[in-house]
């Protein structure tokens, strides 16, 4: 099924390859196909060339389930492949990261969290003995939030053995400190199940009700039920579901500096406290905040959510501008060429499109 708007508008974790840390940088691949014609598309700020040119690439990608462009307040591209609807939720993988970051900036504000400088090991004392390596008793709410705690990834190779264990939470705080609290970025899906699991604690309720309360309802979307580990508690940074629709609103609210519908949502000071950069990947170029990727494309910086396959929240506060891909979320979705092809749509046709948009609307 296709949809192009021109108006506004948990299977798991049976292998490793379900949750890779980012990968190296690859040579870019240029994806020939043929461009459909610009009238098609009516559009108000974007260059009407350049989106076509996007959708035609979009169009070529066999692991795309979802392609959705939004400026301005307006969607003018959603288009759905593989019999995705818009009613169809997706796998976001680790854009859950970016979601869980978000919930903890809101129990922040809330006061059930106390700041970024908090360290989190009073949470965890039942894991923790006098054995235990002194430099964990130095991770702070902080540290989780950007990478940093130090502690060996459960990502990768190391993500079976996590997941397959009996007690997640303890197999991630009692990994070996391979880094000191606040050194290398150490990407791992086990550092942010330890964020569900104190902010299950430090709000009393389940990840997922918390989700609910404080983002589902307030943005009139749904975010059903997903996994949990052993002892009850939601997968923290990985497995959620959303419609795309679902992912666009959420991004329209943090563009909106987490204001959306006259209701404040999540502090406007917490999005710019997340969208700083704090560490970059040893495995590619992007820089990391608190559950935001951070790249500069046309000069401009885009901060985005990313989750294995070609889950991709793209924003460009500077040209108000959002795009939302999913894609296949299991292995054979996972390839770099597919996940090169998303960046440089939006790198290459999306973001100049935006501009050049707003330069032919000046001139009106």
């Amino acid at each position: 099924m296709r949809l192009l708007i021109l108006t506004s508008c948990l299977s798991l974790l049976a292998s490793g390859c379900a949750d890779t840390a980012p990968p190296h940088p690859e040579a870019p691949t240029v994806v020939q196909t043929a461009t459909p014609s610009p009238e098609r598309i009516a559009t108000t700020g974007l260059d009407s060339t350049r989106v076509a040119a996007a959708i035609a690439r979009a169009e070529a990608l066999p692991n795309l389930y979802s392609f959705l462009v939004w400026r301005q307040g307006e969607t003018f591209v959603e288009e759905y492949y593989q019999g995705r609807t818009p009613q169809t939720p997706a796998n976001v993988k680790s854009v859950s990261k970016t979601i869980l970051a978000t919930l903890v900036g809101v129990a922040l504000a809330e006061g059930r969290l106390e700041s970024g400088d908090q360290p989190i090991a009073t949470f965890f004392t039942e894991y923790l003995t006098p054995e235990s390596d002194p430099a964990i008793r130095d991770i702070t709410l902080g540290h989780l939030l950007s990478m940093q705690a130090g502690l060996q990834s459960t990502s990768g190779r190391n993500y079976g053995r996590w997941v397959t264990s009996s007690n997640w939470v303890r197999h991630a705080i009692t990994r070996p400190m391979v880094d000191e609290p606040g050194g290398r970025m150490q990407y791992s899906t086990g550092t942010s199940h330890l964020l569900s699991a104190l902010l299950t604690e430090a709000t009393g309720m389940s990840t997922y009700a918390y989700a609910r309360e404080k983002l589902a309802e307030p943005l009139n979307v749904s975010i059903p039920p997903w996994t949990t580990d052993p002892q009850g508690i939601y997968f923290g940074g990985n497995e959620m579901r959303m419609t795309p629709r679902a992912l666009l609103r959420f991004g329209e609210m943090i563009l909106n500096g987490g204001e959306i519908d006259g209701r404040q949502v999540v502090p406007a000071e917490w999005i710019r406290t997340s969208w700083e950069p704090r560490t970059r990947s040893r495995f590619n170029s992007h820089r990391y905040g608190y559950g935001w990727w951070i790249e500069e494309m046309a000069g401009l910086p885009v901060y985005f959510a990313w989750g294995y396959g070609g889950q991709y929240l793209f924003l460009v506060p500077d040209l108000k501008l959002i795009v939302v891909t999913t894609s296949v979320a299991d292995g054979a979705g996972g390839s770099g060429r597919h996940r090169r092809a998303i960046q440089e749509i939006v790198a290459q046709l999306l973001v100049p499109a935006a501009i050049e948009g707003g330069m032919e609307a000046a001139t009106l």
